[in-house]
């Protein structure tokens, strides 16, 4: 008997589900991420189901996350040099890449190649050796664009050899990244991928260590963005390739678990809900490129729109005892009292004291973070985290200093500080729809919560539980808006959703004067660990059926063992003349005479490159797709016009077990 471990590591939870090999999950657990010690979270996660002598018959592992999309969304990146080759320097003006390098080195070099693949200059190899030494100590890797090097990439490849020769770090190079035209997005898409390679290589060196304290033997993958698997080496190459990785495994996970084909899939974790359509049970993928952090990417990825609202979502209130839930994740005071006891001795302080102007139970703690980090900080910037060199602290006893408000936000923005305050987690503790934590900390802050917002908004709840469940009913309403803002597709304005969700749905405080009934179309399928909490009431206000699968808590560790590997390769065919063509081919160019010569030799240098490389990702079995698209015009005169084909072939199968 073989089994495989599926393991995925999000903001809030690592997770880690066992399945036999015919994909059935046999265990299951959680173990809190720690980002300061994935070594830790892995393991603690995976010891729990890799039990007893199941060690050594374990035949694959397979690695989702959330962590690469999360530092693009946080801007929590390492410094890269950036290398353009032939672009002019007007590029840094679109695509947001300028606001992408965020300050870090641009190096513009003479090169690159025309349309057609021919080079358009020689390339200035003595001029990137200079740069290259120059940027590398100050810098953790290199990415490297060429002008049209998709139609020709050799001086990406040279330039690529140069920063290997001179330097120890790891560089990324546009044309395996992506075969699109568009030249500003690619050199935005490789530098993102050199960005994200030391995080990932934190993740799965992790992993690797855990798997080798454990004995366990097998081979190991990594979830991409768009649903398939690749084995690790090659996903540590194209690191950008696993955004979205999480969303991807959840999809593919309720897709298994739920044995469902047309359905909206909902995910619901601490830090976001992400959520995706199935149509006849396959995902779809977004035709423009993965969006994260507010850039588009050319990452091949499911359509899956996030938004900021989980478990551990902030929650805040207006002076009309309503207002948002999110976006800012910060951790629920159910867990911080469970961790520092120190916490639930503080709330019951503030219960019995007088109350307190601002922001009621709310706390802040220093993160363990490299000394490097805070070298650049401001002088009350670091007298903030020398006041925080212990327990969580009260906000309320950091503010008696009015002067340390700011330094403490600029400290939240660069992750080196962590808030607590409520959460949706406490305000299910505290309705007794989730366990686990100390429950007493959420039911504490319920009741100083409302005693502060009946003082400000002179309102009235007869007792705490039935605060809480208006609170609840914020929660639901805003996921509800999350999954009709989906359906209604990604041309509807936020402002016209909000107003339909209104209409549809009712305020909080019912005082509607029109109200209308949505109908969702098709199931939706809840997965995450609030699903039970929360989607019920999401499915009867949108009146469908909701499927909240077997193991739905774990659904994104469980999608990232039953995907099957898959790679496409692409092949350019242009008209040269009236007569000639050529071939721009994953391995190299060449001209034909004959369309129809020229369309043979395209298909078999893709099928060739497509089947290759999906067994280098670690395929075993391997099927293969090819299709080919012409673009034909007709002028006014009935003359057919040539101007180009694309010849792709996607080879997919299961990984080796």
């Amino acid at each position: 008997m073989r089994y495989l471990l599926g393991i995925d590591t999000g903001g809030t939870y690592t997770d880690a589900a066992l399945l036999d090999e015919s994909l059935r999950v046999l265990a299951s657990a959680k173990a809190l991420t720690d980002r300061d010690d994935l070594l830790r979270c892995v393991t603690d996660a995976a010891c729990q189901v890799v039990t007893g002598d199941i060690a050594p018959h374990i035949g694959l592992v397979s690695l989702s996350t959330t962590l690469a999309t999360n530092a693009l969304v946080e801007h929590q990146q390492s410094p890269v040099c950036l290398i353009l080759i032939g672009y002019p320097s007007e590029t840094l003006n679109r695509a947001g890449l300028r606001e992408a390098l965020a300050g870090d080195p641009v190096v513009f070099v003479a090169g690159g190649h025309t349309p057609f693949g021919d080079e358009k200059a020689t390339l200035d190899l003595e001029s990137a050796r200079r740069e290259i030494t120059r940027h590398a100590p100050l810098v953790s890797a290199f990415a490297v664009s060429g002008y049209f090097a998709v139609r020709n990439p050799e001086h990406e490849r040279q330039i690529t050899s140069l920063v290997q020769s001179l330097t120890d770090c790891p560089v990324s190079c546009g044309h395996e990244l992506s075969s699109n035209l568009d030249a500003p997005r690619r050199a935005l898409t490789t530098l993102l991928n050199a960005r994200l390679i030391p995080l990932l290589q934190s993740l799965i060196l992790a992993v690797r260590a855990m798997l080798e304290e454990q004995g366990i033997r097998a081979p190991m993958m990594v979830v991409k963005g768009d649903g398939s698997l690749v084995r690790y080496d090659v996903a540590l190459a194209h690191p950008v390739e696993t955004i979205l990785s999480g969303p991807a495994a959840s999809v593919v996970g309720a897709r298994h678990l739920a044995e469902v084909r047309d359905v909206v899939v909902a995910d619901m974790g601490g830090t976001t809900t992400d959520i995706a359509v199935l149509r006849n049970g396959q995902p779809v993928l977004d035709p423009d490129g993965a969006t994260v952090g507010g850039w588009r990417t050319m990452v091949e990825a499911i359509q899956v729109q996030t938004y900021g609202l989980g478990g551990d979502s902030e929650i805040h209130f207006d002076m009309e005892g309503n207002g948002p839930v999110g976006p800012r994740r910060i951790v629920p005071l159910c867990l911080m009292a469970q961790q520092y006891p120190r916490v639930l001795e503080s709330l019951r302080e503030e219960w019995a004291g007088p109350e307190i102007r601002g922001l009621p139970a709310r706390f802040v703690m220093r993160r363990n973070r490299l000394p490097k980090e805070t070298e650049s900080l401001s002088r009350n910037q670091k007298r903030v985290l020398d006041r925080l060199d212990g327990d969580p602290m009260p906000l309320r006893e950091l503010f008696r200093e009015q002067t340390l408000e700011r330094p403490l936000d600029r400290l939240i923005e660069r992750g080196l500080v962590l808030v607590s305050g409520l959460t949706p987690s406490d305000v299910a503790h505290a309705l007794g729809l989730q366990s686990g934590w100390c429950r007493e900390a959420s039911d504490l802050a319920i009741r100083i919560w409302r005693r502060r917002v009946e003082f400000d908004i002179q309102a009235h709840w007869d007792d705490d539980q039935s605060f809480a469940r208006h609170i609840l009913r914020r929660i639901t309403l805003r996921a509800t808006q999350c999954v009709m803002s989906t359906a209604l597709g990604e041309g509807t304005s936020g402002h016209a959703v909000a107003r339909l969700v209104e209409a549809a749905l009712g305020r909080v405080d019912g005082s509607n004067l029109l109200k209308l009934k949505p109908q969702l179309q098709c199931p939706l399928v809840g997965i995450g660990a609030p699903a039970s909490t929360y989607f019920p009431d999401v499915a009867e206000r949108l009146n469908t059926t909701l499927v909240v699968p077997p193991n739905a808590d774990v659904a994104n560790a469980v999608g990232a063992v039953v995907g099957c590997v898959m790679f496409r390769a692409h092949a350019h065919i242009t008209p040269l003349d009236q007569v000639r063509c050529r071939v721009h081919a994953p391995n190299g160019m060449s001209d034909f005479q004959d369309l129809e010569v020229a369309a043979v030799w395209a298909s078999e240098q893709v099928r060739a490159h497509a089947r290759s490389e999906a067994r280098l990702a670690g395929a075993d079995e391997v099927e293969l797709q090819v299709h080919r698209e012409d673009n034909v015009a007709e002028d006014t005169a009935g003359l057919k016009v040539f101007f180009g084909s694309e010849i792709s072939a996607t080879a997919f199968g299961r990984p080796r077990i």
